[in-house]
């Protein structure tokens, strides 16, 4: 599997300079040539930006003509999908944006909705939402109705609070509530892909405004699909993990009487990269059913000596008064890209419910060979 960046490689420049060479058959294109050349090492996000900023300079113009370039390019080049998208919708959006046109801002958000199918739109939608919010989410609207799945995708993805790989929207981030109408269209929609774009964004919604997330969820299940409870609970998950008691109420998950043993570590000192085992009982010692979140705590040693906490997955499972539960999990310290490992002392906890059970503690040692 390739990493990110290699998402958009020396192919994917080489078929955006083919497929605007078959637009514009005079045109040299010395922009985009050497922008083949140059994306080295860069991070995606900085290769798209490069290969959208050689279009703009190898198709001067108004917003117009870019705009036909880039519709005869999708008319007519043999190749004209996959990862050039991202640039080329980019350039769409920046150059309507300098325009500073409604005509022009208009038919760039109608170009990005025909686009978005070929990879996704998403990522320039962000700078139409950027310059006019207001504009861009009426015509979004307008995208919740489409009979086409990927532009009803579209209109909740691209105005995700933490969309992956995307720059920042400060404006909704500002109004936590002006997305949530797009999400209230689409969470009945008949199509998966769409559903799990409306549940990602109601868990980034839940980031920063738990309150405002947990009432859409709960508005959602009052008039339910038979799909949304499952959406809910995917949207909910950040919540959930974070010991929310209004997600944790709304899921049904209500305080219970445990009586918990363990964690129980099978070994005190991890190798570096290697990895703990721990197992636990738990007991419902309550006169009802306990329906349950079992989530696992990792309590990461920092280089400058403080602790961070993160929260895993385990299971949910509802237990009769006096049923046990044994868990048990084994977990890697495997170097990855997205963590950092640092020897010291650590410790594992059980999060039942929102509620930490006590900690066991281990020591993750130092790499062999280091001082």
């Amino acid at each position: 599997m390739p990493l990110a960046e290699e998402l958009i490689n020396g192919h994917t420049a080489q078929s955006l300079t083919r497929a605007v060479h078959a637009a514009l058959p005079g045109a040299e294109l010395p922009a985009l040539r050497a922008a083949a050349r140059r994306l080295g090492t860069l991070p995606l996000r900085e290769r798209a930006d490069l290969l959208r900023d050689a279009l703009l300079a190898d198709v001067p113009g108004d917003y117009a003509e870019l705009a036909r370039v880039v519709r005869a390019a999708k008319d007519g080049a043999p190749v004209f999908g996959g990862w050039l998208i991202w640039p080329v919708t980019s350039a769409v959006a920046v150059k309507a944006v300098t325009e500073g046109t409604d005509d022009a801002f208009d038919d760039a958000m109608a170009l990005l909705a025909d686009l978005t199918g070929r990879l996704t739109s998403e990522f320039a939608l962000r700078t139409l939402l950027r310059h006019d919010l207001d504009r861009a989410l009426g015509i979004i609207a307008g995208w919740t109705a489409s009979a086409d799945a990927d532009v009803r995708r579209l209109a909740s993805e691209g105005t995700r609070p933490y969309l992956p790989w995307a720059v920042r929207v400060p404006a909704p981030a500002g109004r936590p509530g002006a997305t949530v109408p797009v999400l209230d269209a689409l969470y009945r929609d008949d199509s998966e892909y769409v559903r799990r774009s409306v549940a990602n964004h109601l868990n980034d919604l839940g980031r920063d405004h738990a309150d405002l997330a947990v009432a859409t969820a709960r508005r959602w299940l009052d008039d339910p699909a038979p799909t949304t409870a499952r959406l809910v609970r995917h949207g909910l998950r950040t919540l959930v993990k974070r010991g929310h008691p209004g997600a944790l109420d709304l899921l049904g998950f209500a305080p219970a009487t445990l009586e918990i043993e363990g964690p129980v570590l099978d070994r005190t000192g991890v190798p570096f990269g290697g990895s703990v085992r721990f197992t636990a009982t738990v007991r419902n010692t309550g006169a009802e059913d306990a329906r349950l979140a079992i989530d696992y705590l990792v309590r990461h040693h920092r280089a400058n000596g403080s602790q961070s906490t993160r929260t895993f997955k385990l299971t949910t499972r509802t237990l009769a008064p006096g049923e046990t539960f044994e868990v048990s999990r084994e977990h890697s310290f495997r170097p990855i890209t997205t963590r950092r490992y640092h020897p010291g002392p650590h410790a594992v906890a059980l999060q039942i419910n929102g509620v930490p059970s006590d900690s066991a503690e281990f020591e993750l040692l130092a790499p062999q060979g280091s001082s």
